[in-house]
């Protein structure tokens, strides 16, 4: 009897660490390390390399399936047929479902306006790009056929340009690539999510694209910007231009493109139409935000908002009411609304089946070296064709001194499995010529004929010495890909349809004033607590509650209305307005600064400044000792930006800050027990992080420890402490000159 084999008891692993395999009753132990290996790996992989990411044709694998067999049932030319027929004939190359593949083909379609260039000529309703909840209709109502731009996608693919692969079942076969003659990877748009990666490639000019290309081939580090001007949106839209981030974009491939909506206004009936949206966005969500501002108040200009688009194409109608400026109203639409939107950039292509991430430049230049790999194979397959055709007819030549030979050959033959070998014996030609002659019709035997065919033999002889020579010259290959370039140029070329708005042009929206206007006492601590405490209020308070060891840094009256300037220990700026926190009581400990403006983690508030105007300068002192007059307005923007980096000079640390006031002298003190007073009569310099002037002349290890402003309690003999010439050293502070604000510690004594 066999012995029976015992079953391994399953064991609780430890969480996180491995994985429980069940298969067939047993449970196994694996790690989890080997399951993601294992399973997970060629899960992801599969769906970086062959699913979501576009490769340097510009298509994924779903989109390439669909447009081939398009191709192959012979759709670039004659009538449309029915979307179903597609989509069936598809399932040979893509088995993942009609729905899918049919979604697929609904975005390359004209009628859908997804695409700049769509490849799809349709019929029927294939919904609208911009639209979220207008559906297209199903695959057996709508029909389609190929573009004419879709033939430079399939030109020469019968002769060799790309590899072509077995499908899912072996039973066909499928190109892993197109020979696109233009770049069609940056022509039309492109997005897709794989796993821990994605790509968003926004679409540009066609004719800007080839021109780029062109460039790029005479000189590789030529500057793109001259001729690629730009994104080109399908639905149009206005492009905020920022030349940095169009470099940006151009250069690393990552980056952000501000788009506008267009509008225009009827005046008839009041109302603002917009025409075109940003292509991130839909029309029911710009509606359904307008409505919500609308409701909360924000938007009391707005009296209705319909979506009027029809056949002649999209339009949001937006009514507003008597006496409303629309082109104001146009600019606080767009700051509150998806009405301005940005594109976010990620151009992640698969280049030789690894994804990379490559600025528009990196990209044109792998196409072209991909173009030109496609132009050699091409004119490889050309003249092998052609060295086949002047092998049979040199074998052809060899007859024409004795064409009755060859027939009393043949006929003299008894069996037909001899003619060929009697042939090759009878004029010296090898099996591929003889089996040429042998297969000549009766009615070609006449030396007319034959002359006929030997006459192309010279051509042949020609045309192959060109073709070796291309193949051998990068540059012969390359004015090919130009002259197709500007063949694909002068067929499909079309204007723009994203126009550019320069930052000279652009008005900002600034919301108008409603805050109430009223006097409050505002209290700033070292520690970063704010507190806004009315008059009133402060006069039936007691005293101040502080966390333990704090101090008020601050305490100034001021206006509501005012801005508060917050700077940190990372020579950062946050900008909020005095109006934005709550009034309190002297009795709590107050709002906390960095967790209301959003400091960066570990940064650390240093000083405030409270400003209604933005007039008047401040005062930075450095531990170097060394301080730097800095005016207001500098801080002074036309956005609501609420942070400002380089704030302030970094190459010392800040040990005061003080707003100029006429007159005032300051108290420095330094580690080495010597005071300087300095005026405030300092000159103003333009940029904030001004690195200023020397104030305090420091000895070696000492540094700048104080600084206050002088009161007449400040010292007993002032005079000692101020020098005749700027930088000073300073004097020893004395006891005598020791006034009621100034104590010297034990060990100074």
């Amino acid at each position: 009897m066999a012995k029976r084999e015992k079953k391994p008891s399953p064991r609780k692993s430890s969480p996180g660490s491995d994985a429980w395999i069940k298969d067939a009753g047993v449970v196994i132990e694996q790690p989890i390390v080997d399951t993601l290996q294992v399973n997970y790996m060629p899960y992801a992989m599969s769906v970086i390399i062959s699913r979501a990411l576009p490769e340097i044709d510009g298509f994924k694998p779903s989109h390439r399936k669909l447009l081939y067999t398009m191709y192959k049932m012979g759709l670039l030319t004659g009538a449309r047929t029915k979307s179903a027929n597609v989509v069936g004939q598809t399932m040979h190359l893509n088995p993942h479902g009609d729905a899918a593949i049919y979604e697929t083909m609904v975005r390359l379609t004209r009628g859908n306006e997804a695409l700049l260039h769509p490849y799809v000529d349709s019929k029927g309703n294939f919904g609208k790009a911009y639209s979220r909840d207008m559906a297209y209709a199903a695959s057996r109502y709508t029909e389609v056929k190929l573009e004419k731009i879709s033939a430079e996608l399939f030109r020469d693919i019968d002769k060799n340009t790309v590899d072509m692969v077995p499908n899912y079942d072996n039973s066909t076969l499928e190109p892993t690539l197109f020979p696109t003659t233009f770049p069609a990877v940056l022509v039309n748009s492109n997005v897709g999510i794989a796993v821990s990666m994605a790509s968003s490639i926004c679409p540009f000019n066609l004719t800007e694209v080839c021109e780029t290309a062109i460039a790029l081939m005479k000189d590789p580090d030529a500057d793109i910007s001259e001729t690629l001007k730009g994104p080109d949106f399908p639905g149009g839209g206005s492009i905020l231009y920022d030349a940095d981030e169009l470099k940006k974009v151009y250069e690393t491939g990552r980056g952000s493109i501000r788009v506008r909506a267009r509008y225009r206004f009827d005046a008839s009936a009041n109302c603002i139409e917009i025409i075109q949206i940003p292509p991130s966005t839909t029309t029911e969500a710009i509606i359904d935000r307008v409505i919500d501002l609308v409701k909360a108040g924000k938007l009391k200009e707005i009296s209705a908002v319909r979506d009027e688009t029809d056949l002649s194409g999209l339009k949001l109608a937006i009514e507003i009411k008597r006496s409303v400026d629309p082109d104001k109203l146009m600019q606080k639409l767009y700051k509150m609304t998806p009405l301005e939107d940005p594109y976010p950039c990620n151009f992640n292509v698969l280049i030789d089946g690894m994804p990379k991430v490559l600025g528009a430049r990196g990209i044109l230049l792998e196409w072209i070296r991909f173009r030109q790999g496609c132009i050699k194979r091409r004119t490889e397959f050309d003249l092998k064709k052609q060295q086949e055709k002047l092998h049979l007819l040199e074998g052809l030549s060899k007859i024409l001194l004795d064409i009755d030979k060859a027939i009393k050959i043949v006929r003299e033959t008894e069996n037909e499995a001899d003619v060929v070998p009697n042939l090759m014996i009878g004029f010296g030609i090898d099996e591929i010529q003889a089996e040429f002659v042998a297969e000549i019709k009766l009615r070609h035997l006449n030396r007319e004929y034959i002359l006929s065919r030997l006459e192309e033999i010279q051509s042949l002889k020609s045309s192959i010495a060109d073709l070796t020579e291309t193949i051998d010259s990068p540059r012969k290959i390359n004015r090919i890909i130009v002259s197709e370039l500007r063949e694909v140029i002068k067929k499909y070329g079309q204007p723009r349809k994203s126009l550019f708005i320069y930052p000279a042009d652009l008005t900002e929206y600034e919301e108008e004033e409603e805050t109430p206007d009223y006097t409050i006492n505002l209290f700033l601590t070292r520690e970063g607590y704010i507190k806004k405490i009315t008059p009133q209020s402060l006069r039936m308070s007691g005293a101040q509650k502080l966390k333990e060891g704090d101090e008020i840094l601050l305490h100034e009256e001021v206006s509501n209305r005012s801005d508060l300037l917050l700077f940190t220990d990372q020579c950062q700026v946050y900008k909020c307005k005095v109006a934005d926190f709550s009034e309190t009581k002297a009795s709590v400990m107050g709002e906390y600064l960095p967790t209301r403006c959003g400091f960066d983690e570990g940064e650390r508030f240093l000083f405030g400044v409270v400003t209604p105007d933005y007039k008047g300068d401040l005062l930075f002192f450095f531990e170097n000792g060394k301080a730097a007059r800095v005016p207001l307005s500098s801080y002074e923007t036309k956005t609501n930006r609420r942070k400002l980096q380089k704030a302030y000079s970094d190459k010392s640390p800040l040990v005061a800050l003080f707003p100029v006031k006429e007159g005032e002298e300051y108290v420095l003190s330094s580690t080495n027990r010597r005071m300087i007073l300095a005026p405030g009569l300092l000159s103003t310099k333009t940029t904030r992080d001004t690195q200023g002037v020397a104030v305090m002349t420091l000895k070696k290890n000492a540094k700048l420890e104080s600084v206050s402003i002088l009161t007449e309690s400040t010292f007993r003999s002032p005079h000692r402490y101020r020098p005749k010439n700027i930088p000073s050293p300073g004097a020893i502070l004395r006891q005598e000159d020791v006034g009621e604000q100034l104590s010297l510690s034990p060990s100074e004594e």
